[in-house]
């Protein structure tokens, strides 16, 4: 079960200017934080809110769908996913900590030539299922892999290509939507009141992950607890990140898990909180410029990078720490003969070593002042990650209630993908790209 350890952040005075313990805060914000989870509930019921993500968990049919083409798709030894954002970067996440054996899957979230022409020389068509995602159907960058690869297939495999191909979109709309119905391909719904990075546990993630052979029934089990524990959990972590940043002056937050098949999970929070509540404007319209920074790290390695930043650079920084309670497999350190100097590792384990070391920086930064607090998993396994994603995710749209900004849009990133089609000579661009070209 997901916990947080607060401890330490009194001594950092995370409240208000006059230094009220974070007992007292959260006492007093108690009330807000529960009108914001009501709230939260109310607007799920309206498909136009994008709050779908928190029935997910609750969605049998969807994940029947997927089980039984996982199970029809044994003949696959390498899965490739097609997608970028949020149809890759949180399924690659929970794929790289639960690491399942069934099958490889290889996402390709990039347009850089030299990798996807080496992965098509590793590949062997016959044995290769590739799976495209897109929310609206018409991403340029999964819509170029999809074209390379649907040649692919079909130069090696002729009219069987068809079964090699899968693709998880909109549920009736979107020119991939439309490709798969005329070709007669197996499609997938991502719900329409589910936006791209709040996509994990809808067919983004559950498809591929149940064709490598995770137990996403159980992932789905981890996030329905989450919703039961949200303002337990969630809200209780998005309230002490704002008050770092508004109290504070904490405005970069940095996730660092522990464990290097977690990482996946912190570049996802990255993108989740930076998406969500980097905004120009708030609910009501007017400029706010809100959003605290999202930073990704890794323990121990940027122990050996970061840390010596966090902890004695600006002043401008908080750190979420990620935890195992159980490494699940782990390696044994030797005594060998000649290495006495390392007599202290002897016996002890690697994950002993990494918690050592997780402690030891949350001690370091306690000791400079340095506000941190850590999340606790069991493990990494589908259960626990289902919960911790769930929690990521509410604890995103706590954070958009109380920053009063809508979290589930990205108006920011739609003039570079207008612009991009444009300089491709897409049809309904072509006067801007003409312009462009001039300019350049």
């Amino acid at each position: 079960m997901l916990e947080l350890q607060l401890e330490g952040l009194e001594s950092t005075r995370v409240g208000s200017e006059s230094g009220l313990e974070l007992d007292s805060e959260l006492r007093a914000w108690e009330p807000s934080l529960r009108a914001h989870h009501q709230a939260l509930l109310e607007r799920a019921k309206d498909p136009a809110a994008m709050l779908g993500w928190i029935g997910v968990p609750e969605d049998t049919e969807a994940l029947r769908a997927v089980r039984r083409y996982a199970e029809g798709a044994a003949w696959a030894r390498d899965v490739v996913v097609l997608g970028i954002g949020g149809s890759a970067l949180p399924a690659r996440g929970l794929y790289e900590a639960l690491a399942p054996t069934a099958k490889t899957l290889h996402f390709l979230d990039h347009t850089d030539p030299l990798p996807v022409w080496r992965l098509l020389g590793q590949l062997a068509p016959e044995t290769t299922l590739v799976v495209a995602v897109s929310k609206s159907g018409s991403t340029a960058e999964t819509a170029a892999l999809l074209l390379v690869f649907r040649r692919w297939l079909e130069d090696a495999l002729g009219e069987d290509w068809r079964r090699h191909l899968a693709v998880v979109t909109d549920p009736e709309k979107g020119p991939l939507r439309a490709y798969a119905g005329n070709e007669g391909l197996a499609a997938f719904a991502i719900p329409p009141d589910v936006g791209g990075r709040f996509s994990a546990l809808t067919p983004v993630g559950t498809l591929p992950l149940a064709l490598a052979g995770a137990d996403v029934e159980k992932l789905l089990m981890g996030a329905r607890r989450a919703n039961r524990r949200a303002l337990e959990t969630a809200a209780k972590s998005a309230l002490v990140l704002y008050l770092l940043d508004r109290y504070r002056k904490k405005p970069v937050h940095v996730f660092m898990p522990y464990g290097r098949r977690l990482f996946g999970v912190a570049q996802w929070f990255a993108q989740l909180h930076a998406e969500s509540l980097g905004k120009a404007r708030n609910l009501e319209g007017s400029r706010v410029h809100a959003g605290p920074t999202p930073l990704a790290a890794l323990g121990p390695t940027d122990q050996h990078s970061l840390l010596q930043l966090l902890r004695e650079g600006p002043f401008d920084k908080a750190v979420v720490f990620l935890r195992m309670r159980e490494p699940g497999e782990d390696l044994t350190l030797p005594a060998i003969t000649g290495l006495e100097a390392f007599e202290y590792l002897f016996g002890k384990t690697l994950f002993t070593l990494q918690e050592a070391e997780a402690e030891g920086t949350r001690r370091a930064l306690l000791e400079a002042g340095r506000p941190s607090f850590t999340l606790w998993i069991d493990r990494a396994d589908a259960e626990s990650l289902g919960e911790l994603y769930q929690f990521l995710m509410w604890q995103t749209a706590f954070l958009g209630a109380l920053y009063g900004v809508n979290a589930f849009d990205q108006p920011g990133v739609e003039l570079a993908k207008v612009y991009a089609y444009a300089l491709l000579g897409r049809k309904g661009y072509e006067e801007m790209g003409k312009r462009l070209k001039e300019e350049a």
